[in-house]
């Protein structure tokens, strides 16, 4: 099967005073792609918006609610929609003890965030947002830490890793609204009842309190909370 995954990354820069970074993956099958685009935008219709209107968390507000809310029953009600996230607490790291910079640690995070998605035995398309001055050597280290680390050296299973414009694709813009409510709930913010109420409503239909990894194998909404290991958690 071929698949497509399409990433966002929220408070990912190693100074922006942030203790929590959420990365988030949602994927469906690529001949599925173009329809799931589709629907998007008929509920953006429905609501009165243009097609190309972008969703974004930051735009999450009373005059909106409804539409989000639609959006959110959508990710849950379509079967070829999934989700991951990683939530990693980065407010002391120790990058020097485990000899690496905040670059190396940021890719080991994304390699926790994809490394459950991917099987050897599909093909893998990854659509990344990006969001900082990185740019192509960013995209370029990430393939090379991915595929290595699934021995992908002649890169079958990891045909691509490309960044696009978030704007025009609404699977990129269903990762920046589900992972940014992860991120508010996990930074403990409440100055906004319409996210309250969406955050709610993720945590209603996911069965999840959107704070805790879920099982290992949880296939359509499937959050991992990494702790340095002095914090309690597994990994440096």
């Amino acid at each position: 099967m071929e698949i497509n995954i399409y990433c966002d990354e929220s408070c990912h820069l190693p100074n922006d005073g942030m203790p929590i970074m959420v990365l988030g993956a949602v994927w469906c099958p690529k001949n599925k792609a173009r329809d799931i685009a589709v629907n998007i935008r008929e509920i953006k219709k429905k609501h009165n918006l243009p097609p190309f209107f972008e969703v974004k968390w930051t735009k999450v507000s009373p005059g909106k609610v409804d539409f989000y809310l639609d959006l959110i029953d959508y990710f849950f009600a379509e079967d070829d929609l999934h989700f991951r996230g990683l939530i990693a607490e980065k407010g002391q790291l120790r990058h020097e003890k485990y000899g690496q910079d905040h670059n190396t640690w940021y890719y080991k995070m994304f390699y926790n965030l994809l490394k459950v998605i991917i099987s050897p035995k599909d093909t893998y398309y990854i659509y990344l947002d990006i969001k900082d001055t990185r740019g192509r050597d960013k995209v370029k280290k990430l393939h090379d830490v991915i595929c290595n680390s699934k021995y992908d050296f002649d890169r079958k299973i990891i045909k691509t890793i490309q960044h696009v414009r978030s704007h025009e694709v609404e699977q990129v813009q269903l990762a920046d609204l589900i992972g940014g409510a992860i991120g508010y709930r996990n930074r403990d913010l409440s100055d906004s009842p319409a996210k309250i109420e969406l955050i709610n409503s993720i945590a209603n239909l996911s069965g999840y309190n959107l704070r805790n990894s879920t099982l290992f194998r949880e296939e359509k909404f499937n959050l991992f909370r990494w702790q340095p290991v002095w914090a309690g958690g597994k990994n440096g």
